[in-house]
């Protein structure tokens, strides 16, 4: 019935519990630190981040991961194949592992810092699957001694291990939004007609500025050139690229971890973001600066 309150997910408690582990923030913040200090902005951390992808690489890992250990617990639940296959989906999770941590855990280190929660969850999703590789490691050394039993055992315990972390990973992405283009839901949220932004003489020139034009934050730099508009939330984490970017040139470098988009056109040219940043167009007109929505011709 319309206006009926919609009760609270059963795992609600858990999520809470998790995202409320001040216990968790001393070791996280040590940990988020050391990981952003040895992979500062370049070729790695682009590689690392999916910058040459076009989105985050670590879900694709992921898929590996869980999709290899995932097989094998069905084959020993359904008890078809022979046990080289399943040995060889073990070992091929296992091995996907330090990759799929490692991107991961870099995702992870550039939103810890401003959100607790993100902080605190990454933990525990960590630490899940840490204990899963565990488990499935076990599993394959048990299978190799030839006890098949309590490698089948191990197993599945690697499996429900695995599926509390990939409901916390899920969490990250889908709900705190570790890892998405901060810009992808706002993209069109500056009007199509022109629209005042600021006056002329507050906009000097080489400075950023930021606005809200509808309901979006601009960054407006005057050039000699004219005046560029882009989206002012970096859409890798959503830094403000105006209060703490640096601009050089045609070239704005977000403050918070190095990513650097062409002013013009806003095309991505160096990560660790993966996505270009929304440009809209800007004037000025009767001593005010304007801007609207960017033609798609």
């Amino acid at each position: 019935m319309s206006g009926t309150p919609t009760a609270p997910p059963p795992v609600e408690p858990l999520i809470d519990a998790v995202e409320g582990a001040e216990a968790l923030d001393a070791a996280g913040q040590a940990i988020g630190k050391q990981v952003r200090n040895a992979f500062g902005p370049g070729v790695v951390r682009d590689a690392l981040s999916g910058t040459w992808l076009g989105h985050s690489l670590h879900p694709l890992l992921t898929d590996v991961v869980i999709g290899s250990w995932t097989s094998a617990s069905i084959l020993d639940f359904l008890g078809e194949g022979d046990s080289s296959a399943v040995d060889k989906l073990i070992g091929i999770g296992i091995a996907a592992s330090a990759p799929t941590a490692l991107t991961g855990t870099v995702d992870w280190a550039d939103s810890e810092a401003v959100d607790d929660r993100v902080r605190r969850m990454g933990l525990v999703h960590a630490a899940s699957n840490v204990t899963a590789l565990g488990l499935y490691g076990a599993s394959l050394a048990a299978r190799r001694r030839g006890d098949t039993g309590r490698g089948k055992l191990l197993g599945l315990a690697g499996l429900a291990v695995m599926s509390v972390g990939g409901f916390f990973g899920g969490h990250l992405s889908y709900a705190r939004g570790v890892g998405v283009n901060q810009t992808a839901f706002d993209e069109s949220g500056v009007p199509d007609e022109w629209t005042d932004a600021i006056g002329s003489d507050e906009l000097p020139a080489g400075e950023a500025k930021s606005v809200v034009v509808g309901e979006t934050p601009v960054m407006l730099v005057r050039h000699d050139d004219g005046l560029h508009a882009l989206h002012d939330r970096c859409s890798h984490r959503g830094c403000s690229l105006a209060d703490m970017g640096e601009v050089e040139g045609e070239i704005v470098t977000c403050g918070c971890h190095g990513s650097q988009f062409d002013l013009r056109d806003g095309t991505l040219q160096r990560g660790p973001a993966a996505t270009d940043q929304p440009v809209y167009e800007a004037r000025e007109s009767g001593g005010r600066v304007q801007v609207r929505l960017a033609s798609s011709g």
